[in-house]
């Protein structure tokens, strides 16, 4: 009886350890809680059977054997709560399976970290591209609002300077108009 609870202790401190450094998940460990906490009520039933004298420790031992005084059932009750998966499976198996389970998953937070990785240097490129675009934006508005301001002054100027043509035009064609008679008068004829 000593023996069994030594090793009872050993798989309490085993699954504790287990927990802490996340070798198995939580559903699991409260599983193997519950069946180490079923294995502890068993063993006082039978630390009790073995002190009490009479018939009643016989019916005691049997009812250990086949699941709880009274329920008739003959199957083991913590096969009815394994899954599939590890049904049949040894210790071994089982933590192989678990390291298994462990490694796919760092594999898959690996994958994922890397891809969130790439999306965040896209995000910093894209924001510095952004930035660059700003200033370009911001350069060719500056350029527009110039070029904006030189073109009105330009228009003002063909405005007036086509004001003081239309009184002056007539002036010029007649002085032109003069300046051909007298080259004319004036040029020898040969």
């Amino acid at each position: 009886m000593q023996n069994l609870r030594g090793k009872i202790d050993q798989l309490k401190d085993s699954l504790l350890r287990s927990i802490s450094t996340r070798q198995i998940t939580q559903l699991e460990g409260d599983r193997r809680q519950n069946l180490v906490d079923e294995l502890l009520t068993k063993e006082r039933q039978l630390q009790t059977s073995f002190k009490s004298e009479g018939t009643e420790p016989d019916v005691v031992r049997s009812s250990l054997m086949i699941g709880g005084a009274g329920n008739g059932s003959r199957q083991n009750p913590w096969l009815l709560e394994e899954p599939e998966e590890t049904r049949g499976l040894g210790f071994g198996e089982i933590r192989q399976q678990q390291h298994r389970i462990i490694a796919e998953q760092d594999a898959g937070l690996d994958a994922l970290s890397s891809i969130i990785a790439r999306q965040k240097q896209m995000g910093h490129d894209i924001g510095n591209e952004l930035e660059e675009q700003n200033e370009i934006i911001d350069d060719l508005t500056n350029l527009v609002e110039n070029t904006d301001v030189k073109i009105r002054t330009q228009t003002r100027n063909v405005k007036l300077v086509d004001k003081k043509s239309g009184s002056c035009a007539m002036l010029v064609v007649i002085v032109l108009l003069l300046i051909a008679i007298v080259v004319v008068a004036v040029w020898p004829t040969k």
